[in-house]
C-alpha cells in the first residue's frame, strides 16, 4: 500500500471537459492533478476529422485535438497521469479516491470528468469500420456526409433528432427500427414521418455494414420473416443511447435513471460539497466536445470558489 497523496483538485478524465478543467484550475493556481483513465481523450479518440470546433480551420482529427489539450493542460502546470479510479469515498469533507486499486488521493475538490460511450449494436463490421463511415454522433459527422445517401438505426428521440438533423444534409436517410413501432415522442414521430427524404424500416435489424475499407451499404435482416436485403448507403450512424460513465459514483452522488450524474441548474455542482461534474457525464442533451469544454470551464471556476471559501 502506497501512502496517501493529498491533492487540492483532482479531475477525473480526460476528454474535452476534463483538460478544459485542468487548464482552468492550473491557471488559478489550484494545482490540479488530473487521472486519464483507461481512454484519454475519451470518445473524440473514435473521432476522423472534428469540423465543428473553434480555432480549428482546416479541421482536425479527434486523437490531434485531444493531444493539443493535453499539451496545453500540461503547459499551464496540470499534473496529467494514466490511471483509473476504481473506487471512492465522497462521506467526508476531504474526499477520497483509490487510483488502480492501490494509490489513496484524499482530495480537497474533485471534478468528474468521465465522459459517457456510445452503445453500439455489437456487430465486428460496426466496429472496423468506426470512423470509416460509421459514427455515432450525426450532429458531429453528418456534415461529412453532405449529399450522400446514409443510414440511421435508432427509434428514441435522440434518433429522430439525428434522423432530421441529417435529412437537411443528405439526399436520403434510410431509418432503421427494430420494431413495429418508436420510443420517441410523437411529435418527433411526426416530423421524422413527415419528411419525404426519410425512409422509416420498421421490424428490421441491422445483420451487417457493408465494405471493404468504407461504408458501402448496409444488409438487413426482418425479425418477421428473417428475409435479408440491402440498402447502399455511405454513412452508417448509430442512435441507440449513451452509457455514461458513473457507476462508480453511484453510492454518494444523484443521478437520473439512465445513470447521468445530477448537477444543480446553472452550475456543475452535485449535491456533495467540493464535488463538481462536467461534460458528457451529466449531458445528456448536447453531448459536444464545445459544450463539454464549457462545462469543464464552469466546474474549474466553480471549485476554484469552493476552495477558496472551504479551505482558504
Amino acid at each position: 500500500m502506497s501512502e496517501i497523496e493529498k491533492v487540492n483538485c483532482l479531475i477525473i478524465g480526460a476528454g474535452p471537459a476534463g483538460y478544459t478543467a485542468a487548464i482552468y484550475a492550473a491557471r488559478a493556481n489550484l494545482k490540479p492533478v488530473l487521472y486519464t483513465g483507461l481512454q484519454p481523450g475519451g470518445q473524440l479518440m473514435t473521432t476522423t476529422d472534428v469540423e465543428n470546433y473553434p480555432g480549428y480551420p482546416d479541421a482536425v482529427t479527434g486523437p490531434k485535438m485531444m493531444d493539443d489539450f493535453q499539451k496545453q493542460a500540461e503547459r499551464v502546470g496540470a499534473d496529467v497521469r494514466f490511471g483509473l479510479v476504481t473506487k471512492v469515498d465522497f462521506s467526508e469533507k476531504v474526499h477520497k479516491v483509490w487510483i488502480d486499486e492501490e494509490t489513496e488521493i484524499h482530495a480537497n475538490s474533485i471534478i468528474i470528468a468521465t465522459g459517457a460511450e456510445a452503445k453500439w449494436l455489437g456487430i465486428p463490421s460496426e466496429k472496423r469500420l468506426n470512423g470509416s463511415g460509421v459514427s455515432a454522433c450525426a450532429v458531429c459527422d453528418g456534415f461529412l456526409f453532405k449529399g450522400k445517401e446514409v443510414a440511421i438505426v435508432g427509434a428514441g428521440d435522440t434518433a429522430c433528432e439525428e434522423a432530421l438533423y441529417l435529412s437537411n444534409l443528405c439526399p436520403h436517410v434510410h431509418m432503421i427500427v427494430r420494431s413495429d413501432k418508436m420510443r420517441a415522442s410523437k411529435i418527433m414521430q411526426d416530423r421524422v414521418i413527415a419528411k419525404e427524404n426519410i425512409t422509416i424500416y420498421w421490424n428490421q435489424e441491422t445483420d451487417e455494414v457493408l465494405g471493404q475499407f468504407k461504408v458501402e451499404g448496409v444488409r438487413l435482416k426482418n425479425r418477421t420473416t428473417n428475409e435479408l436485403s440491402e440498402i447502399k448507403v455511405e454513412g452508417f450512424f448509430v442512435a441507440i443511447g449513451h452509457k455514461p460513465n458513473s457507476d462508480i459514483f453511484k453510492d454518494y452522488l444523484e443521478m437520473d435513471e439512465t445513470g447521468y450524474l445530477i448537477t444543480i441548474p446553472g452550475s456543475t455542482k452535485t449535491k456533495v460539497a467540493g464535488v463538481f461534474a462536467a461534460g458528457d457525464v451529466q449531458d445528456k442533451i448536447y453531448r459536444q466536445a464545445v459544450t463539454s469544454a464549457g462545462s469543464g470551464c464552469m466546474a474549474a471556476l466553480d471549485a476554484e470558489r469552493y476552495l477558496a471559501e472551504f479551505f482558504h
